[in-house]
């Protein structure tokens, strides 16, 4: 049976990222869409994405979740911007 995806899910993501040692991201969305979750934002490195979305699916493997989160870049842009 597939759990229900409801706030009481959604809490206790949360708490998994913000708690745990492994984790320890506060700034990490969850929002639901439908019957899944998508994790949404922004983390310094694909590992660290990799790890918590493993995490998440590992804690709850009868959920469906969709991990949309992104890399913030930490160097220097090789282009410079050109403003019009």
């Amino acid at each position: 049976m597939t759990p229900q995806v409801d706030d009481y899910l959604e809490a206790e993501i949360q708490r998994l990222l913000a708690e745990d040692d492994r984790v320890a991201e506060q700034g990490i969305t969850v929002q639901r869409r439908e019957q899944a979750v998508v994790l949404g934002g922004e983390v310094e490195s694909p590992e660290r994405r990799d790890e918590i979305c493993r995490r998440i699916t590992s804690r709850f493997p009868h959920v469906q979740i969709t991990c949309d989160i992104g890399i913030t870049r930490t160097t220097v842009p090789a282009d410079a911007e050109e403003i019009s």
